[in-house]
């Protein structure tokens, strides 16, 4: 065992061992609750800053990967890890069982994609017993050729808030199409998006970062996927999704500094959809 804290994550997993045919093998009750029990470990983990961990309270990391099915023998996709806020999850996770590829921004598209790339790339030397395991690939904009991962290859793919940008860039389809390619059949599609209005007809290029849940559907499934799932996990009723700033105006951004700072405190981050999708068996 490489990290400090992986004895303890490890005790929790070997419940995995009953049951399973293999370690890729099909996953049952017994191995949701192992993956609860690590992601408690983990989650409290020491190698997570204190203003990271107070995040959990929205973002719910524990209940969003165990929807989508994460388990810790699985080989598993991050697109678009921005800072690696989940990345930091999902690394001792997958350390000792599975592997995890994070698919990053091509950071020859400017200045911002090179800092972001930058200092994700800096995060994981920094600490290789955490992040010692992890491949990085590259998702950049058409007509780029290069893989996030090898065809058929990936168990899951999870992006978080990113979808937004790819339709402010005008490539969402080709992104989802990249994701498609790397999984199995049979493998899940788990997406966190911040989520618009129903009533207010969807921008093509989500320029206030809010994304129409139906056109979310719509969008991945013309790609091939089938729905299997959806959550209110991540939901926020209090987000009325009417800023001036766009989403930003919430935390954590707060993009319109301080006016309206105690306004936008109150209503927390934004109500999110969270779904799961299925790349349809052969």
């Amino acid at each position: 065992m490489k990290l400090g804290f992986a004895p303890k994550i490890f005790a929790a997993l070997c419940c995995l061992l009953t049951g399973c045919a293999s370690q890729r093998g099909p996953v049952g009750t017994a191995d949701a609750r192992a993956a609860a029990a690590a992601l408690d470990q983990i989650l409290a983990s020491p190698h997570r800053s204190a203003g990271n961990r107070a995040r959990d309270a929205s973002l719910h990391p524990k209940e969003t990967l165990i929807f989508f099915g994460m388990r810790p023998q699985m080989s598993v996709v991050e697109v678009w890890p921005a800072a690696g806020w989940y990345t930091e999850i999902l690394a001792p996770l997958l350390h000792d069982r599975g592997e995890l590829r994070v698919a990053l921004m091509d950071a020859t598209a400017g200045e911002y994609a090179r800092t972001v790339t930058d200092s994700f790339r800096g995060k994981l030397a920094a600490k290789p017993d955490v992040f010692g395991n992890v491949q990085v690939t590259t998702l950049a904009a058409p007509p780029s050729k290069a893989a996030i991962a090898p065809a058929n290859s990936a168990d899951m793919v999870v992006t978080f808030f990113n979808l937004h940008t790819w339709m402010m860039f005008g490539w969402q389809r080709e992104a989802v199409a990249a994701m498609y390619a790397a999984l199995k059949p049979g493998g899940v599609l788990g997406i966190v998006e911040h989520r618009g209005d129903p009533q207010v007809p969807q921008d093509p290029k989500a320029s206030s970062g809010y994304v129409n849940e139906s056109y979310a559907i719509e969008l991945i499934r013309s790609v091939g996927f089938e729905l299997v799932g959806q959550s209110q996990i991540n939901a926020n009723p209090r987000d009325t999704k009417d800023y001036e700033k766009g989403v930003w105006a919430l935390p954590p951004d707060f993009a319109a500094g301080a006016d309206g700072h105690s306004r936008y405190s109150a209503i927390g981050e934004s109500d999110r959809f969270t779904l799961k999708f299925r790349k349809p068996p052969q």
